[in-house]
């Protein structure tokens, strides 16, 4: 809008911003769920259509939970006609008036007054829908929400399956808790740490990569079951399945073993496909996925002996050395993209109809699980695969504190641990940590999985993208 027109209009019709507050004791689709002839409304919402018929107009109103059309008249409003009249597309309104229906049976509202509550200074884009840069979509997402229903139905959605896994935990007796964001030690997962400077006690602080540590300490005060939906951060690239900032749910419940935590996982999942696919049977970009437990087992170790000749008896050296000659590297793995090597290779060789409990990992890739009672070469772990893409890691914990110290010992020999040894954590398994099991669930893969969209960025409402000059 023009600055000229806009200083015409405030001075004709008042401050468009003047307004705090605007009776709305219903939302659109309860206005039209709830239908009425001659009913009396009051309701707010965006002009997002608009025409005009000399002394009588048309537009619609849209709110978060859907639009209704409005019926403006001249020999009704008076001077409000001329404030209808002066409405741009984007404007947010609000009106009070009575409740009709149209010759074409669309429910109408027949305006009595209008206030304008907010006046949008941008035109909002035309054609919207038809925007092919995505990296737009998501810098600007209000615009998105503004003008995609399917964009907003989708948040609304992942706001349903939080809510419903909330619960699910909180049938089973577990319990929710708050761990801290910022750690003075990083631990918990695999990744590389972002790290800030806290100016009052003049430490080097971390954003956390996972709860883990804390929630294990929870365990040795004493509570049997407890979860926690956390955002953890790690300073690592972006792509279709990777955002530094995402949202997991962790749980831990004591006297149980990892395979407990393989019976949540299919009760959990299937709960969910039921409520959001209507069935166990559904698409995932193309694929067909079944839920039906019970859901496929496929031993690691297995594969990395077919696939390099390596056996579970092997160390790291010979690991790194075995791999370095069939895929040709001149230098060395860290554990790191051992682990990353080991998603792509169960990718490439689990059958994706169906989800897959990928188990039998080598003790030396996962520092914080129990050994195997048959083998010590291996834990007791698995990694949920679902449409080729890992959803949930689980283990049964590791509790003994001596075992516990020599594997972070060796995390810092390989360079894996940022900073140092996390003697509280080991502190604590010394005052006894019972048996028990964890689990950690990606919300935002999960959720592009129900919700059958093709990216993580696709699910969360703001992700980070590299930095863009702005400009007018």
């Amino acid at each position: 809008m023009k600055k000229e027109e806009f200083n015409k209009n405030k001075e004709k019709f008042g401050n468009p911003f003047r307004e705090t507050s605007f009776p709305k004791p219903l939302s659109i689709k309860e206005i039209v769920d709830q239908y009425k002839e001659e009913k009396e409304v009051s309701l707010a919402g965006r002009v997002i259509s608009k025409r005009e018929h000399g002394k009588s107009g048309f537009a619609h109103l849209a709110d978060s939970s859907g639009k209704i059309q409005i019926y403006a008249r001249l020999n009704s409003l008076g001077e409000g006609f001329d404030l209808f009249k002066s409405l741009d597309i984007g404007d947010i309104v609000g009106i009070e008036g009575k409740l009709f229906t149209t010759r074409t049976k669309e429910i109408t509202v027949v305006v009595d007054k209008i206030k304008l509550l907010s006046k949008a200074y941008r035109s909002l884009p035309e054609k919207w829908h038809g925007l092919k840069d995505v990296e737009t979509r998501y810098r600007q997402r209000y615009l998105d929400l503004i003008s995609n229903n399917e964009v907003r139905d989708v948040f609304t959605k992942r706001a349903e399956i939080i809510s419903l896994i909330r619960k699910f935990f909180q049938n089973l007796s577990f319990i929710e808790v708050e761990t801290p964001m910022l750690h003075h030690i990083p631990g918990g997962a695999a990744g590389r740490p972002f790290e800030t400077f806290h100016n009052a006690t003049a430490n080097k602080v971390y954003l956390r990569i996972a709860p883990e540590l804390y929630l294990k300490r929870i365990l040795v005060g004493g509570f049997d079951k407890v979860f926690e939906i956390n955002r953890s951060f790690r300073n690592e690239g972006l792509s279709r399945r990777h955002n530094p900032e995402f949202t997991m749910l962790e749980a831990y419940a004591a006297y149980f073993d990892y395979q407990f935590m393989m019976k949540v996982c299919e009760d959990l999942f299937t709960k969910l496909a039921e409520k959001f696919q209507g069935g166990l049977v559904f698409e995932y970009q193309g694929k067909k996925i079944d839920f039906t437990a019970p859901w496929q087992r496929i031993s690691l170790a297995s594969l990395f002996k077919k696939e390099f000749g390596i056996i579970p008896e092997d160390n790291k050296k010979e690991v790194v050395k075995k791999i370095s000659k069939k895929i040709k590297l001149k230098e060395g793995l860290s554990r790191t993209q051992i682990l990353k090597l080991c998603e792509e290779l169960i990718e490439r060789n689990y059958p994706q109809n169906k989800p897959a409990f990928i188990t039998d990992f080598f003790t030396w890739t996962s520092p914080l699980a129990k050994q195997s009672q048959d083998n010590p070469n291996l834990v007791e772990r698995f990694e949920l695969f679902i449409g080729g893409i890992e959803v949930a890691n689980a283990y049964s914990e590791l509790n003994d504190p001596v075992e516990q110290k020599k594997r972070f010992l060796q995390q810092q020999e390989d360079k894996d641990l940022t900073g140092k040894l996390d003697q509280d954590f080991v502190k604590s398994l010394e005052y006894g940590m019972p048996p028990a099991t964890g689990l950690g669930i990606g919300i935002d893969r999960l959720v592009m999985i129900l919700l059958n969209q093709p990216s993580i960025r696709d699910v969360i409402l703001f992700p980070l993208l590299k930095s863009k000059e702005e400009t007018e």
